[in-house]
């Protein structure tokens, strides 16, 4: 592995690999195709340059260099054709027994980008490295980010199902949870965990009735399987206000009654799914 550096946004979190929702309308549990699958084809005419063509792609022309070494030089073949990924960033041999960890600490990538991009695949050969800006011996910029200032619930719930690979015992198949089951009764008060604007309230296939706040920087929260909902799209909204109560509408991946609860941050590639953990430091009101 070489020692370059490779940074998307201040803004994106670190976290743990997951699937990429670009809309709530999309199947819950569905990944993406691999980055590296969904390369375009360019015929270069008379008068391009590599400049016009990434501006006519949206990328920068150090993208089509890296992955069309014909073009170093400011070689521009007429009548060659050239591949145009979906967006910026260098493809790359896996090194053996590389992970998603390995490959995400030498290219300062978060690991759940890197997941995403490839498709959810566990040992891809090559993989496609997201971003802008290549650096040598510099480490990625993280968000010093401490977490939401409320909790979903009026009090601290069991995490019934958590977040990451979870394996079915029965059928040994493996299946990823996109949030955190926190065990509540039906009819409990849902709460917002943080200020913003609500993106999405209704019924949404597997998630039944949903709730989806945006917040600053980046990051949304979804609230699923409620057996009510108290607001509407475009309502703002504060800490611990309610959203709607418990259910168990949708699919849910338990018989217990829960909330299901999902983090997600805004990036290139849409909302990715973290850890809700890593986000809910604060006690609900009445335990603080």
């Amino acid at each position: 592995m070489n020692n370059l550096r490779f940074s998307l946004a201040s803004t994106i979190l670190w976290a743990v690999a997951q699937l990429i929702v670009q809309t709530p309308s999309t199947a819950e549990n569905a990944c993406p195709p691999p980055a590296l699958s969904r390369l375009r084809s360019h015929q270069i005419s008379a008068g391009e340059t590599v400049e016009s063509i990434a501006s006519q792609y949206n990328l920068i022309p150090a993208t089509l260099v890296g992955l069309n070494p014909s073009l170093k030089g400011g070689s521009m073949p007429i009548g060659s054709t050239i591949l145009i990924p979906p967006f910026n960033g260098i493809r790359v041999q896996t090194p053996a027994g590389a992970n998603w960890k390995d490959l995400a600490e030498a290219y300062g990538v978060r690991a759940d980008i890197l997941f995403e991009v490839n498709g959810c695949q566990q040992q891809p050969r090559q993989v496609f490295i997201p971003g802008v800006h290549f650096s040598r011996g510099e480490r990625p910029v993280r968000e010093n980010y401490t977490g939401f200032p409320g909790y979903p619930l009026p009090s601290v719930s069991s995490v019934a199902l958590g977040y990451g690979w979870q394996q079915n015992s029965n059928s040994q198949q493996s299946k990823f949870h996109s949030g955190i089951d926190l065990l509540a009764d039906p009819g409990t008060s849902v709460l917002s965990v943080e200020a913003g604007t609500v993106a999405f309230a209704g019924q949404q296939g597997n998630y039944g009735n949903l709730v989806v706040i945006n917040h600053q920087g980046g990051r949304q929260t979804r609230y699923a399987h409620l057996g009510s909902i108290s607001v509407i799209v475009g309502q703002r909204v504060q800490v611990e206000d309610f959203l709607g109560t418990v259910g168990s509408t949708g699919r849910p991946d338990l018989e217990q009654p829960h909330l299901h609860f999902e983090v997600r941050q805004d990036s290139p590639l849409g909302w990715v799914a973290q850890d809700p953990k890593l986000h809910l430091q604060a006690k609900p009101t009445a335990q603080r």
